[in-house]
């Protein structure tokens, strides 16, 4: 049993157990006293440095290269995921879930940071196309009497209490291929959370958010890095492991060989975390007046809000619109109150430029022309399997979506 963390690492592979040689004496010949620094330019010569790694290994370059093009502002990246997952909830027809789900895996190829991020990707992607399946034989099971018989199961009844209907029996065409359809709009939106998160920068999103939703900005990136911190640590500890066996394949204790060093490596990251909000006051500041202030503005606005809910649902369409209005304006002051009041300082903050207003701007274009179509009447933007027919492609919904490849194409200024 090892007797301490750095034991534990070398016993599931994560540290060499050769004695590790100490740090080289310093160069202290140009300042008594002083060490010598890493390099004599100051700032740092990176671009020299990336460029002889990238003369070692041709990927290290293209990495470098690829991080390099994927420099727009965090908000302008997160005005396009708004829009492609308005423009799937817009247009929910299979043909243009598959256009936007296109358009997402063209900005991860093309606009991707380096790291594990990328990796996450696909993950996501599986994961909703599991809850699509899920979803349609629960959907395939409960919902009876729609169209064509496909095969018939056992079926059982549930009590009264859980609802009374009957799971299982016919299994119809049309109810499962309706629920994919549904489940595949699904997989749109994952598929676009998963390509916002593999083409931000997590540091700049959380420098973007309002000074009233740091914290709670904050802890959503946090959630955000969290499946590529352990797909990042799964593959470390597979090298790990297959540099303890020689390169061997060796299945037994293979699950406590991989198991344990990754949790171990999450429970480390999370105390570091919280070491390090620790150390810098995270959360720690009390209340002050304007805080007060932007908490009964902010329920004051809520209880506009949900009068404006039971106005419309009273078909009191001005008191809805007054009271809605309301409610909009009360949240918009209680953001500025409580960010007035939050003292936070932004180390170099990276501010939108013209251009990348420019950029969100023209992301923004596609919801809206997509609206326009559903307004119109376009019947294409969505699918019915009853009656069965193949899904319909029109030009003007599918050009509409032309605007979510702007921040694929153009490069910002300067790079």
């Amino acid at each position: 049993m090892p007797q301490s963390r750095s034991q534990l690492r070398v016993s599931v592979g994560l540290a060499p157990t050769s004695p590790v040689l100490g740090p080289k004496p310093l160069d202290r010949t140009q300042h008594p006293g002083c060490a010598q620094p890493s390099s004599r330019k100051h700032p740092r010569d990176v671009t020299s440095t990336a460029q002889a790694v990238g003369a070692a290994d041709p990927r290290v370059a293209t990495t470098t290269t690829r991080a390099t093009s994927a420099s727009w502002h965090a908000g302008v990246w997160l005005v396009w995921a708004l829009s492609a997952a308005a423009a799937v909830e817009l247009a929910p027809s299979p043909v243009y879930v598959a256009l936007v789900i296109g358009v997402a895996g063209l900005a991860v190829t093309l606009c991707s940071r380096p790291g594990p991020y990328v990796r996450a990707f696909p993950i996501l992607v599986g994961v909703g196309l599991f809850f699509a399946v899920a979803r349609m034989v629960l959907t395939a099971a409960t919902t009876h009497g729609v169209g064509d018989v496909l095969l018939t199961t056992p079926h059982f009844g549930l009590p009264r209490l859980l609802g009374g209907f009957t799971v299982g029996g016919p299994i119809e065409l049309a109810v499962v291929l309706q629920s994919l359809a549904e489940g595949f709009a699904v997989v749109g939106v994952m598929a676009v959370f998963g390509a916002f998160n593999a083409v931000v920068s997590h540091s700049e999103l959380v420098q973007s958010t309002p000074r009233a939703f740091y914290e709670v900005g904050l802890v959503l990136v946090v959630g955000l890095a969290f499946v590529p911190a352990t797909l990042a640590a799964i593959q470390d500890v597979r090298d790990a492991d297959r540099a303890r066996t020689g390169g061997k394949a060796v299945r037994r204790g293979r699950l406590v060989r991989q198991v344990v060093p990754v949790l171990e490596l999450g429970l480390e990251r999370a105390v570091t975390l919280a070491e390090s909000m620790d150390s810098r006051g995270f959360a720690r500041g009390g209340a002050g007046p304007r805080d007060r202030a932007a908490g009964w503005w902010g329920i004051v606005s809520l209880l506009a809000l949900g009068g404006s809910f039971v106005a419309l649902v009273g078909q009191a369409d001005v008191a809805a619109a007054a009271l809605g209005a309301t409610g909009a304006l009360g949240l918009a002051a209680a953001v500025v109150l409580a960010s007035s009041g939050t003292r936070r300082v932004r180390y170099r903050p990276r501010r939108m430029t013209a251009r990348d207003w420019v950029i969100a701007a023209a992301t923004v274009l596609a919801p809206l022309t997509l609206a326009v179509c559903s307004i119109a009447g376009d019947g294409t933007l969505f699918w019915s399997a009853s009656p069965l027919r193949w899904p319909a492609l029109h030009a003007v919904p599918a050009l509409a979506l032309l605007p979510l490849l702007v921040p694929l194409v153009a490069r910002p200024r300067g790079d």
